[in-house]
């Protein structure tokens, strides 16, 4: 089936998937694919375990498209199941079970430079972003990239909010050392 141009062409894609339509589960496979295989990277560096929760998540969307009721952006509802997929999966490998204290590491905090982020690549932070340990990485990723609140990181993964404070705190205070490395490295170069 040929898809119209337009808003109208989201809704055909929707509607046929609730359907149950190969050509719209697999239009909505090609149009979001790439993007959502980019959301489980983010969360497990591991490229084929990725790809199977690409694979899950793909399965749970095509058996969820029911419960889309069009409030709010088809990417983000479908976002919101690769996140949830990738969570699931990091829970069963129990790698959200990273607890600290954040009076622990104020003293980190205090010593770092918030502007030190924006001197290098988008690719660079992420494949700093990719080197935290699990817990903080899951927790970085649903605060700085997805946008939601200490509070709902806690609901979600289970935690106390201070939990999800202290461990967002600690994954920035590691990749800010992680890009002044990054940047010492650059300058090193440049000077050779």
């Amino acid at each position: 089936m040929k898809l119209k141009k337009g808003l109208s062409d989201e809704k055909q894609l929707i509607a046929g998937c609730k359907e149950g339509k190969a050509w719209a589960q697999k239009e909505i496979f090609e149009r979001y694919a790439s993007v959502m295989l980019s959301v489980c990277v983010r969360y497990v560096t591991d490229r084929e375990t990725a790809k199977d929760l690409l694979q899950e998540g793909f399965i749970k969307l095509y058996t969820k498209i029911d419960t889309y009721s069009g409030a709010g952006s088809f990417e983000g509802w479908i976002r919101r199941i690769f996140v949830t997929t990738a969570l699931e999966y990091l829970r069963q490998k129990n790698a959200l079970n990273q607890s600290v204290n954040i009076e622990d590491y104020s003293n980190l905090i205090a010593d770092t430079d918030p502007t030190v982020l924006e001197n290098i690549s988008a690719n660079d932070l992420m494949e700093c972003i990719a080197g935290l340990p699990d817990g903080y990485r899951t927790v970085f990723n649903l605060y700085a990239i997805e946008g939601y609140t200490h509070a709902e990181i806690g609901d979600m993964l289970a935690i106390n909010e201070s939990t999800s404070r202290s461990q967002f705190m600690r994954a920035r205070n590691i990749l800010q050392k992680n890009v002044q490395i990054l940047i010492g490295q650059e300058h090193a170069k440049q000077s050779n």
